[in-house]
């Protein structure tokens, strides 16, 4: 959502707030929300457009100028972990091809900044080298040379091609090349176990800090100790587990996972990974994905822990292909935003070579977009690491906080009802701001059920008061009930004249439907646009002097009749999704009026001069919509605090503002 606590709205042209969500687990705050619906799945393509990797000297840009050096976003929350399988055909013997890895390397460094991929970290997966000979170590000592020169955070782990037998095995070239002194300057690097096999790292995107575990190939009881006491060191940390064996594809090269069975499950644990499984993985709720090589083809899989979260086991290698694999590289977009990883493989060293140059093969190589290899993951990150990382509630805020400057009429549903009981006949929504517009007629269908309204506690994380009314309205037949203000109270003949501000917080049910319940209203006045004296352009004379309603496909739509026009003005929303909450808000500044939903502007807000409300003197509805001087439909959803102010506010004045 738009955060309106960073940026104010000092005039409606200038868009509403911008920026990062507030809600989410990264935030210390912690306190606003939408309901969290991941907004891709399964094997579905990445949203998003990959850059060609970039090349040539640096610029006036700010983007070239960052080149070469390691300069992410910690606060971002889109950021892309790096993850680079298999190199070990690339240094094998005598025969030694640092190229690609070379590229692969500059890619990172040269994206590492908020103007390419964001990327926060690079995590190699083991078998650097064929045999692990100290002549083949010795130009990959040269190759990490490049990540250490541009201060880039990285990991490495130990695969069967670089070591012998367990993590207890003494020095070896890999130890001495990348053992934990290599590290000593790293901004991620944080420890290692005593034999220097094993290391974790910690790095910090979307303001918060994650931590890598580099597990070597075949860890000992004393390595898996050290892993789980790591873990058990940081409890509010998501864990991202990279080793060498892990899981193996359940398919073969000849039988791809689009012919195989579904892509999303194509990985299965191999012998040791049973093991890895069953003594770090399981039972530590904070290991969220896990990354391996050693197999090929690639395939992932999901898994539950003990806890019944997922665990998301990826396993990728290319060794098998052209050129060794060309030190492909893996791409773990992140963004918080959309609760999702996006996931692209490519090979930048294929990538920089102009394409009328390549190769054939090295065509087919330079990016793979099969289902294995270029997927979304879903992962509803706030609610996955709630367990170790719990969400702050926001508490609720006294409505005189709320009664800004102007307030004519402010309802709130924290009182008067136990969650669950039905809204009785004589009871009354009192106007906290004190003027006198209490909601205090309940009208009720005949026919309708004894539960048609019903005081509820849920609301939205950003609501001041916390509680709802939930209305089960409807139209095939006319069934609900809704609330009024009474004949005399002083917001009837209110015309908003020098500008307003209306704000409600609403949520739908999966049960509202298209053929029952379009067109219901959160909030509208009762007079039709006839009586009313409007006439001209697309004026339907039955319909309501003012409206905030839902559409048949649930978008918000302020419809009114201004008293400068002879016929209405329109503003809309886009579609909301069901079972969340979503705060609405329409802005008037005495000529143009503009609709936010979560504190941000929307995209169908006419240029139209519409002055005031027109008014014909009768009482406000909540839930209810008229037509033709008869109800016609009635709320399905929850409604929660309804504020409204005879002045414009800025997104940061907002209920769901500070």
């Amino acid at each position: 959502m738009c955060n309106h606590d960073q940026h104010d709205a000092d005039d409606l042209s200038a868009g509403g707030a911008a920026g990062r969500s507030r809600r989410s687990f990264l935030q210390t705050t912690g306190l606003a929300g939408i309901g969290a619906a991941a907004l891709t799945a399964g094997s579905a393509a990445p949203a998003f457009a990959a850059a060609p990797a970039t090349s040539g000297p640096a610029s006036g840009n700010p983007a070239a100028r960052q080149r070469g050096r390691w300069r992410p976003d910690t606060e971002s929350r889109q950021f892309t972990v790096a993850v680079m399988p298999d190199t070990q055909f690339l240094f094998f013997g005598d025969s030694i091809k640092p190229e690609p890895l070379q590229a692969s390397f500059q890619y990172i460094l040269d994206n590492a900044n908020a103007e390419g991929d964001n990327i926060v970290f690079m995590a190699h997966l083991g078998d650097l080298t064929e045999n692990g000979t100290t002549a083949e170590f010795a130009h990959m000592d040269q190759a990490f040379d490049m990540l250490d020169r541009g201060g880039a955070a990285y990991s490495v782990v130990a695969g069967n091609h670089d070591v012998r037998g367990d993590d207890q095995r003494g020095s070896t070239p890999y130890l001495q090349t990348l053992g934990p002194q290599r590290f000593k300057k790293s901004p991620s690097f944080r420890g290692a176990s005593p034999d220097g096999y094993n290391t974790y790292h910690v790095f910090r995107a979307a303001d918060h800090e994650w931590l890598l575990l580099a597990m070597d190939w075949r860890p000992s009881a004393a390595g898996f100790a050290w892993a789980n006491k790591v873990i058990k060191d940081h409890p509010h940390m998501p864990v991202i587990l990279t080793t060498h064996e892990i899981a193996n594809a359940n398919y073969t090269d000849d039988v791809y996972p689009e012919d195989y069975g579904n892509p999303d499950d194509d990985a299965v644990l191999s012998n040791f990974g049973h093991k890895m499984w069953d003594e770090l993985i399981k039972d530590n709720d904070q290991i969220f994905l896990t990354l391996n090589g050693h197999y090929w083809p690639p395939a992932r899989t999901t898994m539950k822990n003990t806890t019944d979260n997922d665990v998301h086991v990826h396993i990728t290698n290319y060794q098998n292909r052209y050129y060794g694999g060309a030190a492909m590289i893996r791409l773990y977009h992140f963004d918080l935003d959309r609760n999702t990883i996006d996931v692209e493989t490519m090979a930048p060293w294929i990538l920089d070579q102009k394409s009328a140059e390549r190769n054939v093969l090295a065509g087919q190589m330079a990016r793979l977009t099969s289902p294995v290899d270029y997927f979304s993951v879903a992962i509803d990150f706030e609610q996955r690491f709630s367990g170790f990382i719990p969400v702050p509630v926001r508490p609720a805020r006294s409505a005189q906080r709320m009664i800004v400057p102007g307030t004519l009429a402010y309802w709130r549903f924290d009182q008067g009802g136990k969650p669950g009981s039905a809204f009785a006949s004589g009871q009354r929504i009192p106007d906290l701001s004190g003027h006198g517009n209490d909601l205090s007629t309940l009208v009720t269908v005949p026919g309708s059920a004894g539960d048609a309204l019903v005081w509820s506690d849920d609301h939205h994380p950003d609501q001041p008061g916390h509680g709802s009314l939930l209305f089960s309205g409807g139209k095939n037949p006319l069934h609900g009930a809704y609330l009024t203000t009474g004949d005399k109270a002083p917001l009837n003949s209110e015309t908003f004249k020098q500008g307003y501000t209306f704000e409600a917080f609403v949520k739908v049910p999966t049960t509202w439907s298209s053929d029952d319940n379009s067109w219901m209203a959160l909030l509208s006045r009762w007079g039709e646009a006839g009586q009313a004296g409007k006439s001209t352009g697309n004026t339907d004379p039955d319909e309501p002097i003012v409206t905030l309603s839902l559409s048949s496909g649930r978008e918000p739509q302020w419809a009114v009749y201004p008293t400068n026009l002879t016929e209405g003005s329109t503003n809309w929303g886009h579609a909301l999704p069901e079972d969340a909450w979503w705060h609405l808000a329409v802005v008037n500044d005495g000529r143009r009026t503009v609709m936010y939903v979560e504190g941000c502007e929307t995209v169908d807000n006419p240029s139209t001069v519409a002055i005031g409300l027109t008014t014909l003197n009768l009482p406000w509805l909540l839930g209810g919509y008229e037509y033709g001087g008869s109800i016609d439909q009635i709320f399905h959803g929850w409604i929660g605090d309804v504020r409204i102010v005879n002045r414009p506010l800025k997104v940061s004045e907002f209920m769901i503002g500070k």
